[in-house]
């Protein structure tokens, strides 16, 4: 849940702050540092959040080796945490899939699905949930007269707790597989949970639904860093869900003013990024629904376009091929600034898996969480309430490009785009959050039923603003980026400077 912090979330952001200042440090080797971190982070010897203080280590040791971008190892291994160390600078590292990971050890094991009776069970005498079970896995205890269900006869169809008038009967999933909406979670040989890669689409809503820390993606915290250390020029774009996610006193011109004084060149708003590709979207559908295609799904989420693509091959290419904001970003700065490196900011997993592909590795060069960055600036010890604002580079961007971190923006803009440009056209708009939604506004469109429609997709319920990467809660989040849109110099993204550079930028 975001905006409250866990001892999950304590460990994590302990993690990117350490990886952060390694970094940074650099008269201390890597190799020797890392080792001592464990022992930093969990110090003495009783667990702090585990039984056992040496698991809490090996477990703190696979999240320090993926947070350096390094590969998850399988199982508790002997091996030195700064094993291959030295392959954390190499792009073919930290690039390398899976970028989501389930430390198996950390893992709790937990039933896949289990209906169960519990103490609040009253033993009453219509006992419905006796009568609705299909399979008669329900009986009555002899003494107490309380509800007992036969685990080998459940077929967990949950009727029984559905009918229950006391609610003592819950229906209890793996959190993780729950919150997967790709169905890509399943149960491995020794009972741990397990993902099937060829669904995941990295969406990372496993990653924070998991009660347990077990499941965690890499990071390319420490490569950004070297990257300004050894004098690149590394330009910041920063995703329109920004807006809150360091606090509430923290505003834009102080969060530009912070990342420059990290040694960032220069910072941009993807909201640029996303009135491109909202102007590309708005000509593409009006070229081609309904005649060449049915209907057209946004192009801006990864892990929706790569779920529709991948469980509807047959529609594939109704999902927009515009490019995504964060590409028209990074292409409009390398096109601005010669030999720039972009480091794309945002609230997303499923941003990283973007970035791997052969034809964005040359726009985007890496890919950091706000949560993530809020671990730079903790390393740094950046005053981000308190320093003072930079009021230079203010982009150009419109209220519905920033808009585009709220589930229904980018849908918004596209129409609002359309509407500007041919005012006699009508459109029908359909939206989902979360994947479990967007598969079933995916069918219904295999079905016929949305014909000429434009399909918005966020696989993250509430949009980018519930990312995992994402610091705040959800609802604050929506309103915090809604009020930043509103005071944006223009309405619509058709409207802005930068639009003039499309055709140059999508060759």
């Amino acid at each position: 849940m975001r905006g409250v912090e866990t001892r999950i979330q304590e460990i994590r952001h302990r993690i990117f702050r350490e990886v952060a200042r390694m970094a940074y440090h650099t008269e201390w080797p890597v190799d020797k540092r890392i080792e001592a971190l464990p022992y930093k982070i969990i110090p003495g010897e009783v667990g702090s959040f585990r039984n056992d203080v040496f698991l809490e280590r090996a477990v703190v040791s696979e999240r320090l080796r993926l947070a350096m971008g390094l590969p998850y190892r399988g199982a508790a291994n002997p091996a030195p945490v700064s094993d291959h160390i030295e392959e954390a600078d190499k792009p073919e590292t930290y690039y390398t899939p899976p970028l989501i990971n389930i430390i198996k050890f950390a893992c709790n094991g937990c039933a896949e699905k289990k209906v169960f009776v519990t103490d609040g069970c009253q033993g009453c005498m219509a006992h419905p949930c006796m009568e609705v079970c299909p399979k008669g896995a329900i009986s009555l205890e002899k003494t107490s007269r309380k509800s007992v269900i036969d685990q080998d006869k459940c077929i967990k169809c949950g009727q029984c707790a559905n009918v229950c008038a006391y609610h003592a009967i819950i229906i209890q999933e793996r959190p993780c597989a729950a919150a997967c909406g790709m169905d890509a979670i399943h149960t491995d040989e020794n009972g741990k949970a397990d993902i099937d890669y060829e669904k995941c689409v990295s969406c990372g809503m496993c990653l924070v639904n998991c009660p347990f820390g077990a499941i965690a993606d890499k990071s390319q915290i420490f490569q950004v860093i070297r990257a300004i250390q050894t004098g690149e020029r590394v330009y910041a774009a920063v995703a329109p869900a920004f807006v809150g996610q360091f606090g509430p006193k923290v505003t834009p011109g102080k969060l530009r003013a912070a990342m420059k004084q990290l040694g960032f060149a220069d910072v941009f708003e993807v909201a640029i990024g996303a009135d491109l590709c909202a102007v590309q979207e708005a000509e593409d559908f009006i070229a081609e629904v309904p005649e060449k295609l049915p209907f057209m799904g946004t192009s801006c989420c990864p892990a929706w376009s790569m779920m529709a693509k991948k469980l509807f091959p047959e529609y594939a290419n109704c999902i927009s091929m515009a490019l995504t904001p964060m590409t028209l970003t990074a292409r409009l700065i390398k096109s601005q600034h010669e030999k720039a490196k972009v480091v794309f900011i945002g609230p997303c997993a499923a941003k990283k898996l973007e970035a791997m592909r052969s034809d964005i590795r040359s726009d985007v060069d890496f890919v950091l969480t706000f949560e993530e960055m809020a671990g730079i600036f903790d390393a740094k010890h950046v005053d981000l309430e308190n320093i003072e604002e930079d009021p230079t580079g203010v982009n150009d961007a419109s209220a519905d490009g920033r808009n585009f971190a709220v589930a229904g923006g980018v849908a918004k803009s596209v129409v609002n785009v359309i509407k500007e440009l041919y005012p006699d056209r009508e459109i029908k708009v359909v939206n989902a959050e979360g994947l479990k939604d967007c598969r079933k506004m995916m069918t219904l469109a295999k079905a016929g039923k949305y014909n000429g429609y434009l399909l918005e997709g966020m696989a993250c319920p509430g949009g980018c603003v519930a990312g995992a990467g994402t610091m705040q809660p959800i609802k604050k989040s929506q309103g915090a980026v809604n009020l930043y849109a509103s005071k944006a110099g223009h309405a619509n993204s058709n409207e802005t400077e930068y639009v003039k550079e499309l055709n140059k930028l999508v060759e």
